[in-house]
This record gives structure tokens, sequence and C-alpha cells, in this order.
């Protein structure tokens, strides 16, 4: 069987999925089979594809009951077995799906956590912006708030993504899919007074490439890569390489609990926030899928209950017998 796993991965490899990804399937479908061999007294290299069956699969989601692990992370594991077994039929190794025998754990029906508009003003003062690196994290603010972005998409932003005149970005979404997403005029103000400190954060040639995305008419028409076409990230840490996604959650978390908003507030509770204020200002839901890169407006509809709870609060304070 680990021949075969490695052949799965090689095969995710070719679909182009996104390295968070393929180590999230890797590490779940290897966990799986390890299970699956203990359960069956043998070792994963002696696993065949017809180890793999209705019983181990409900086997190793009782173990993760067991281990009290939530249903959305049970959820997405079983989803990593489902995309291997169809892999397994896809090459001939399994006839039937066993996954299709088990039913996936029920997610719970959860509001996401949001700030409010007032808290989101503060957090996006909170950076000092007499320094660099306070500039720096005033514009990665402001870009959350202002386009909806999930982490991974916001540090893979690079300055050639950036139309500032257009006040437009590009992002690469879920399953590499590109969209553009705009932006307002205090984020493109302070994409350029980051810009301005690209020299101080180690790149090159700051001003010239922000000079090319503030001047470009539409995303694409400039380039901003280097001279022997090396991607040129728009945020950088004080080395001047990328910033890393951990490092933004970091700088994020930092400044919610110092303007004293709600606690484990992360990045993506900011594009909750983007989508819960553009729903509750009279947006429209499919509007908010496609800034979002939703594949399914069911995803996108799970705001809609976060207003249905605004409704409820008022309901609660205002009606004299409530």
């Amino acid at each position: 069987m680990n021949d075969i796993l490695k052949d799965f991965l090689q095969h995710l490899r070719r679909r182009d999925v996104s390295p968070h990804t393929l180590a999230a399937y890797e590490n779940d479908v290897a966990t799986f089979l390890r299970h699956t061999a203990d359960i069956r007294q043998k070792q994963v290299g002696t696993l065949t594809p017809l180890d793999v069956d209705a019983f181990s699969i409900r086997a190793f989601l009782g173990e993760l009951h067991k281990q009290r692990l939530s249903a959305s992370s049970s959820a997405r594991k079983l989803s990593a077995i489902h995309t291997f077994v169809k892999f397994l039929r896809r090459e001939d190794l399994l006839e039937d799906d066993p996954a299709a025998l088990v039913a996936a754990p029920k997610k719970p029906e959860t509001i996401p956590a949001h700030l409010t508009v007032d808290e989101m003003s503060r957090l996006l003062e909170m950076p000092d912006t007499s320094t660099p690196l306070g500039r720096r994290d005033r514009a990665i603010l402001e870009l959350f708030y202002a386009s909806g972005l999930r982490l991974s998409e916001l540090v893979g932003v690079d300055m050639e993504d950036v139309n500032l005149s257009g006040r437009m970005v590009r992002v690469m979404g879920k399953g590499r899919k590109q969209r553009l997403v705009p932006f307002n005029t205090s984020t493109a103000d302070a994409i350029r007074a980051c810009l301005k400190d690209r020299a101080t954060m180690g790149a090159t040639g700051a001003m010239g490439a922000m000079g090319a995305i503030d001047a470009m008419g539409a995303i694409g028409a400039m380039s901003a890569r280097g001279a022997r076409g090396a991607r040129k990230p728009l945020f950088l840490n004080y080395r001047g390489g990328r910033l890393s996604a951990r490092s933004v959650d970091r700088l994020v978390r930092r400044y919610v609990a110092e303007c004293g908003a709600k606690f484990g507030i992360s990045p993506h509770a900011l594009r909750h926030s983007f989508a819960t204020h553009l729903l509750a200002n009279g947006a429209d839901l499919r509007a908010i899928q496609e800034l979002l890169g939703h594949a399914r407006l069911s995803t996108t509809q799970r705001y809609t209950h976060v207003n249905a709870q605004q409704l409820i609060d008022v309901y609660k304070k205002s009606h004299p017998r409530a």
C-alpha cells in the first residue's frame, strides 16, 4: 500500500492541488491506513486495496470520535478518504465504492466569528503608521477587510497582481481558480504607503515597481516582475522575503487583542466580517459568492444566519414581551 499511496500523491500533484491540500491529504490518508493496519493486525505495506472497505472507514471515524475530534475535522478526513477511494477505482484497484456507504459526520450549524463595524474600524487604526512595519500591517488589514481574501490568497499576492489606479487585485483561490476582487481608496493609499518602504524592507527597485502597478490600466498590462522573471511579493518580512501565513496570523491576532475586540479572532474572521457587513448593507448573495470565490452558493448562505441572529437580538432588545 505504500507504493499506492505514493502514486496517489503523485496523481494529486499532477492535478496541481495546493501544497496545503497535498499535505492534508497525505496526512489524513496515511493516518487512515495506519489505523486500518492496526485493526487488521497488519503492516501498512502489506495492506491491499480490498482492506479499504466500509468497516475500516467506519472504524476510523469511530476512533476520531473517541479522540473528540470535531465533526468538521472528521468530515475533512472522510473527504480525503473519498478522494483516495476514487483514485483506487480509477486505477482499477477497487471495484466498489465503500466510502459511499459511510455517512459523513453532521457538522453543527455555526455562525462565523466576525467583528462589528466599530471593532473593525478600531482594528484598522491599530498599526503604528509612523514605521515601515506599521504601514505594511495597515495595508494588510485594509486589504483583508476591503477584499475579503483568504489568508493564503493575501500572502500569495504579487506586485503584478495589483492595479492601484483601478483598485483591483487578482488572487489565486482554491482549486487554483483566479478571480479579480475590488478594493477601496483607503486600501490603495495604504498599499502605496507600504510600497514606498520596500527598499527599507530589503527589496530593490521599489519605486519603479510601485509606479508600474500604480499606472496600469488593467491588471497584467504591465509587469512588476524582476529582470529574470522572479515573482515579487506584495507584502515582505523584515528580511525582504515573502511574508508567511503564520506571521500574518500572528500580527492579526496581536492587533485584535490590542484593540480589545473579541477573543479568538483570526485572519479568516476578517473575511467573515467583509461578507457579513456587505450582506447587512444589502449586497446580493450571488455577488458576495463571486467576491469570496465560493464554488457553491450554499457556502455563502451561512452568512444569512448572521443576519437572522442580528434580527433575533434586535427583537429581544426591542419587543416588550420578548
